[in-house]
Protein backbone atom coordinates (compact mmCIF):
# COMPACT_ATOMS: atom_id res chain seq x y z
CA UNK A 1 0.00 0.00 0.00
CA UNK A 2 1.42 3.38 -1.01
CA UNK A 3 1.40 6.05 1.64
CA UNK A 4 -0.84 8.84 0.38
CA UNK A 5 -0.77 12.31 1.86
CA UNK A 6 -3.74 14.66 2.08
CA UNK A 7 -2.08 17.64 0.43
CA UNK A 8 -2.16 16.92 -3.27
CA UNK A 9 -2.02 13.11 -3.45
CA UNK A 10 1.00 11.03 -4.43
CA UNK A 11 3.84 10.31 -2.04
CA UNK A 12 6.33 12.39 -0.11
CA UNK A 13 9.01 10.91 -2.37
CA UNK A 14 7.21 12.15 -5.49
CA UNK A 15 6.58 15.59 -4.03
CA UNK A 16 10.20 15.97 -2.97
CA UNK A 17 11.44 15.00 -6.45
CA UNK A 18 8.99 17.43 -8.03
CA UNK A 19 10.06 20.28 -5.73
CA UNK A 20 13.76 19.66 -6.32
CA UNK A 21 13.27 19.29 -10.09
CA UNK A 22 11.56 22.69 -10.16
CA UNK A 23 14.35 24.24 -8.10
CA UNK A 24 17.33 23.42 -10.34
CA UNK A 25 17.96 25.06 -13.71
CA UNK A 26 19.24 23.18 -16.78
CA UNK A 27 22.51 25.11 -16.55
CA UNK A 28 22.98 24.11 -12.91
CA UNK A 29 22.34 20.50 -13.91
CA UNK A 30 24.96 20.72 -16.68
CA UNK A 31 22.56 20.86 -19.65
CA UNK A 32 22.77 23.14 -22.64
CA UNK A 33 19.38 24.41 -23.78
CA UNK A 34 18.21 26.54 -26.64
CA UNK A 35 17.39 30.22 -26.43
CA UNK A 36 13.63 29.74 -26.81
CA UNK A 37 11.16 30.19 -23.94
CA UNK A 38 10.63 27.35 -21.43
CA UNK A 39 7.32 26.73 -19.71
CA UNK A 40 8.99 24.65 -17.00
CA UNK A 41 10.85 26.74 -14.36
CA UNK A 42 13.37 24.01 -13.63
CA UNK A 43 14.19 20.68 -15.25
CA UNK A 44 11.64 18.83 -17.35
CA UNK A 45 10.85 15.25 -16.35
CA UNK A 46 12.55 13.90 -19.44
CA UNK A 47 15.69 15.94 -18.74
CA UNK A 48 16.00 14.64 -15.19
CA UNK A 49 15.31 11.07 -16.33
CA UNK A 50 18.07 11.34 -18.92
CA UNK A 51 20.53 12.77 -16.42
CA UNK A 52 19.71 9.96 -13.97
CA UNK A 53 19.91 7.25 -16.66
CA UNK A 54 16.34 5.98 -16.23
CA UNK A 55 13.37 5.89 -18.59
CA UNK A 56 11.00 8.84 -18.75
CA UNK A 57 8.03 6.56 -18.07
CA UNK A 58 9.66 5.11 -14.94
CA UNK A 59 10.54 8.54 -13.60
CA UNK A 60 7.02 9.85 -14.25
CA UNK A 61 5.52 6.92 -12.36
CA UNK A 62 7.98 7.52 -9.52
CA UNK A 63 7.09 11.20 -9.25
CA UNK A 64 3.34 10.50 -9.39
CA UNK A 65 3.51 7.82 -6.71
CA UNK A 66 2.69 4.90 -9.00
CA UNK A 67 6.16 3.41 -8.55
CA UNK A 68 7.22 3.09 -4.92
CA UNK A 69 10.22 0.75 -4.91
CA UNK A 70 13.16 2.46 -6.62
CA UNK A 71 16.45 0.66 -6.24
CA UNK A 72 19.26 2.28 -4.22
CA UNK A 73 21.18 2.89 -7.45
CA UNK A 74 18.22 4.76 -8.97
CA UNK A 75 17.82 6.86 -5.81
CA UNK A 76 21.52 7.73 -5.80
CA UNK A 77 21.45 8.58 -9.52
CA UNK A 78 18.54 10.95 -8.95
CA UNK A 79 20.36 12.53 -6.02
CA UNK A 80 23.43 13.18 -8.14
CA UNK A 81 21.40 14.50 -11.06
CA UNK A 82 19.61 16.93 -8.74
CA UNK A 83 22.91 18.00 -7.16
CA UNK A 84 21.61 17.21 -3.66
CA UNK A 85 23.94 17.83 -0.75
CA UNK A 86 24.66 15.11 1.82
CA UNK A 87 21.65 15.89 4.05
CA UNK A 88 19.25 16.14 1.12
CA UNK A 89 20.59 12.93 -0.41
CA UNK A 90 20.08 11.05 2.86
CA UNK A 91 16.58 12.51 3.07
CA UNK A 92 15.83 11.19 -0.43
CA UNK A 93 16.96 7.72 0.64
CA UNK A 94 14.69 7.84 3.69
CA UNK A 95 11.71 8.86 1.53
CA UNK A 96 12.39 5.97 -0.84
CA UNK A 97 12.50 3.53 2.08
CA UNK A 98 9.27 5.00 3.46
CA UNK A 99 7.46 4.70 0.11
CA UNK A 100 8.40 1.02 -0.12
CA UNK A 101 6.73 0.08 3.16
CA UNK A 102 3.71 -2.13 2.66
CA UNK A 103 1.84 -0.96 5.76
CA UNK A 104 2.17 2.03 8.05
CA UNK A 105 3.65 1.49 11.45
CA UNK A 106 1.42 2.63 14.32
CA UNK A 107 2.57 6.08 15.42
CA UNK A 108 3.47 6.71 19.03
CA UNK A 109 3.72 10.03 20.79
CA UNK A 110 7.26 10.43 22.13
CA UNK A 111 7.85 11.22 25.78
CA UNK A 112 8.34 14.84 26.78
CA UNK A 113 10.08 13.91 30.04
CA UNK A 114 13.55 15.37 30.58
CA UNK A 115 15.86 13.30 32.78
CA UNK A 116 16.93 14.83 36.13
CA UNK A 117 20.58 14.67 35.09
CA UNK A 118 19.88 16.79 32.02
CA UNK A 119 18.09 19.36 34.18
CA UNK A 120 21.16 19.52 36.44
CA UNK A 121 23.27 20.06 33.34
CA UNK A 122 21.06 22.99 32.34
CA UNK A 123 21.63 24.58 35.75
CA UNK A 124 25.38 24.01 35.56
CA UNK A 125 25.55 25.97 32.29
CA UNK A 126 24.28 29.20 33.86
CA UNK A 127 24.56 32.06 33.07
CA UNK A 128 24.78 30.70 29.53
CA UNK A 129 21.22 30.27 28.23
CA UNK A 130 20.33 26.66 27.50
CA UNK A 131 17.20 24.66 26.83
CA UNK A 132 16.08 21.21 25.78
CA UNK A 133 13.76 20.82 22.81
CA UNK A 134 11.91 17.85 21.36
CA UNK A 135 12.23 16.62 17.79
CA UNK A 136 9.40 19.02 16.86
CA UNK A 137 10.92 21.98 18.75
CA UNK A 138 8.76 21.71 21.89
CA UNK A 139 10.52 23.59 24.68
CA UNK A 140 10.77 20.85 27.31
CA UNK A 141 13.11 22.39 29.88
CA UNK A 142 15.28 25.49 30.23
CA UNK A 143 17.50 27.28 32.68
CA UNK A 144 16.44 30.87 33.57
CA UNK A 145 18.37 32.51 30.74
CA UNK A 146 17.34 29.84 28.23
CA UNK A 147 13.69 30.71 28.79
CA UNK A 148 14.16 34.45 29.11
CA UNK A 149 16.21 34.68 25.90
CA UNK A 150 13.04 33.88 23.92
CA UNK A 151 11.32 37.11 24.90
CA UNK A 152 7.66 36.59 25.75
CA UNK A 153 7.53 32.81 25.44
CA UNK A 154 7.17 32.51 29.22
CA UNK A 155 3.72 34.08 28.83
CA UNK A 156 2.52 30.89 27.13
CA UNK A 157 1.54 27.76 29.09
CA UNK A 158 4.36 25.20 29.23
CA UNK A 159 2.52 22.82 26.90
CA UNK A 160 2.24 25.52 24.24
CA UNK A 161 5.90 26.54 24.26
CA UNK A 162 7.39 25.44 20.96
CA UNK A 163 10.23 27.16 19.10
CA UNK A 164 8.60 26.81 15.67
CA UNK A 165 5.27 28.08 16.99
CA UNK A 166 7.12 30.93 18.66
CA UNK A 167 9.10 32.13 15.63
CA UNK A 168 6.07 32.07 13.34
CA UNK A 169 3.25 33.16 15.65
CA UNK A 170 4.57 35.11 18.64
CA UNK A 171 4.48 38.90 18.01
CA UNK A 172 7.90 39.39 19.67
CA UNK A 173 9.80 36.89 17.51
CA UNK A 174 10.28 38.98 14.36
CA UNK A 175 11.88 41.79 16.35
CA UNK A 176 13.94 39.46 18.54
CA UNK A 177 15.90 37.70 15.79
CA UNK A 178 18.15 39.86 13.65
CA UNK A 179 17.89 37.34 10.79
CA UNK A 180 14.35 36.06 11.30
CA UNK A 181 14.19 34.53 7.81
CA UNK A 182 17.20 32.28 8.51
CA UNK A 183 15.76 31.26 11.87
CA UNK A 184 12.43 30.15 10.42
CA UNK A 185 14.07 28.28 7.53
CA UNK A 186 16.07 26.24 10.02
CA UNK A 187 12.95 25.37 12.03
CA UNK A 188 11.05 24.23 8.97
CA UNK A 189 14.01 22.25 7.64
CA UNK A 190 14.19 20.14 10.81
CA UNK A 191 10.44 19.51 10.74
CA UNK A 192 10.55 18.61 7.05
CA UNK A 193 13.37 16.15 7.71
CA UNK A 194 11.24 14.47 10.38
CA UNK A 195 8.30 14.31 7.94
CA UNK A 196 10.48 12.28 5.60
CA UNK A 197 11.08 9.52 8.15
CA UNK A 198 7.94 9.68 10.32
CA UNK A 199 5.19 11.54 8.42
CA UNK A 200 2.37 10.13 10.58
CA UNK A 201 3.95 11.19 13.87
CA UNK A 202 1.15 12.73 15.95
CA UNK A 203 3.36 15.49 17.40
CA UNK A 204 4.44 16.51 13.89
CA UNK A 205 1.01 16.38 12.25
CA UNK A 206 -0.54 18.52 15.00
CA UNK A 207 2.14 21.20 14.84
CA UNK A 208 2.47 21.29 11.04
CA UNK A 209 -1.31 21.36 10.65
CA UNK A 210 -1.60 24.31 13.01
CA UNK A 211 1.17 26.30 11.34
CA UNK A 212 -0.06 25.56 7.82
CA UNK A 213 -3.39 27.11 8.78
CA UNK A 214 -2.05 30.07 10.74
CA UNK A 215 1.15 31.08 8.96
CA UNK A 216 1.46 31.72 5.20
CA UNK A 217 5.25 31.94 5.65
CA UNK A 218 5.34 28.45 7.13
CA UNK A 219 3.16 27.07 4.31
CA UNK A 220 5.49 28.57 1.70
CA UNK A 221 8.64 27.16 3.32
CA UNK A 222 7.01 23.77 3.95
CA UNK A 223 6.51 23.30 0.21
CA UNK A 224 10.18 24.01 -0.54
CA UNK A 225 11.30 20.71 1.01
CA UNK A 226 14.47 22.14 2.51
CA UNK A 227 15.84 19.57 4.97
CA UNK A 228 19.14 21.01 6.15
CA UNK A 229 19.20 22.68 9.55
CA UNK A 230 22.09 24.25 11.46
CA UNK A 231 23.67 22.76 14.57
CA UNK A 232 26.06 25.58 15.44
CA UNK A 233 26.98 29.13 14.51
CA UNK A 234 26.18 32.62 15.71
CA UNK A 235 22.92 34.49 16.19
CA UNK A 236 22.19 38.14 16.81
CA UNK A 237 19.30 39.10 19.09
CA UNK A 238 17.57 42.44 19.65
CA UNK A 239 16.40 41.62 23.15
CA UNK A 240 13.89 44.00 24.78
CA UNK A 241 15.47 43.64 28.25
CA UNK A 242 19.24 43.36 27.69
CA UNK A 243 19.69 45.00 24.29
CA UNK A 244 21.55 43.78 21.22
CA UNK A 245 23.85 40.78 21.58
CA UNK A 246 25.52 38.30 19.27
CA UNK A 247 25.96 34.83 20.74
CA UNK A 248 27.52 31.59 19.65
CA UNK A 249 25.25 28.57 19.81
CA UNK A 250 25.62 24.80 19.74
CA UNK A 251 22.88 22.20 19.30
CA UNK A 252 23.50 18.55 20.18
CA UNK A 253 21.31 15.47 20.25
CA UNK A 254 20.84 13.79 23.62
CA UNK A 255 21.44 10.07 23.24
CA UNK A 256 18.87 7.74 24.76
CA UNK A 257 16.00 10.18 24.18
CA UNK A 258 13.28 10.33 21.50
CA UNK A 259 15.06 13.02 19.50
CA UNK A 260 15.61 15.56 22.29
CA UNK A 261 18.31 18.18 21.66
CA UNK A 262 20.26 20.41 24.01
CA UNK A 263 20.71 23.94 22.66
CA UNK A 264 23.20 26.24 24.39
CA UNK A 265 24.25 29.84 23.79
CA UNK A 266 27.57 31.27 24.88
CA UNK A 267 29.66 34.45 25.03
CA UNK A 268 33.25 35.18 25.98
CA UNK A 269 33.55 35.90 29.74
CA UNK A 270 34.31 39.58 30.34
CA UNK A 271 32.57 40.69 27.14
CA UNK A 272 29.50 42.94 26.98
CA UNK A 273 27.50 39.96 25.70
CA UNK A 274 28.51 37.87 28.71
CA UNK A 275 27.43 40.66 31.07
CA UNK A 276 24.09 40.73 29.24
CA UNK A 277 23.75 36.97 29.78
CA UNK A 278 24.39 37.40 33.50
CA UNK A 279 21.61 39.98 33.65
CA UNK A 280 19.31 37.80 31.56
CA UNK A 281 19.93 34.87 33.90
CA UNK A 282 19.16 37.07 36.92
CA UNK A 283 15.93 38.35 35.39
CA UNK A 284 14.86 34.82 34.53
CA UNK A 285 15.64 33.52 38.02
CA UNK A 286 13.64 36.34 39.62
CA UNK A 287 10.59 35.76 37.43
CA UNK A 288 7.68 33.89 39.00
CA UNK A 289 7.02 30.59 37.21
CA UNK A 290 3.70 30.60 35.33
CA UNK A 291 1.84 27.33 35.46
CA UNK A 292 3.18 23.77 35.66
CA UNK A 293 6.27 22.59 33.82
CA UNK A 294 6.11 20.42 30.71
CA UNK A 295 7.01 17.35 32.81
CA UNK A 296 4.27 18.11 35.32
CA UNK A 297 1.72 18.62 32.57
CA UNK A 298 2.68 15.31 30.94
CA UNK A 299 2.42 13.48 34.26
CA UNK A 300 -0.95 15.08 34.95
CA UNK A 301 -2.34 14.20 31.50
CA UNK A 302 -1.24 10.56 31.85
CA UNK A 303 -2.47 10.07 35.44
CA UNK A 304 -5.55 7.84 36.07
CA UNK A 305 -7.54 10.78 37.46
CA UNK A 306 -6.91 13.00 34.40
CA UNK A 307 -7.85 10.18 32.06
CA UNK A 308 -11.13 9.51 33.84
CA UNK A 309 -9.97 6.26 35.46
CA UNK A 310 -9.90 5.31 39.13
Amino acid sequence: MTREQPNGGGTELGRFLRARRAGITPAEAGLTVGSGPRRTPGLRREELATLAGISIDYYTRLERGRETRPSPSVVDSLGRALHLDEDEHEYLRSLAALAARTAPEPPTAPSRTVRPGVKLLLESLRPNPAHVVSRTHDLLAANPGGLRLLAGIEEWPARQRNIARYVFLHPAARNLFHDWATQVRGCVARLRALAGTDPDAPDLTRLAGELLLRSPEFARLWERYDVKGHSHGRKTFHHPEVGDLTLGYQSMELEGTPGHRLVTYHAQPGSAEYDALVLLDLLGAQATPRGPSADQEEARSSSPRSSGQG
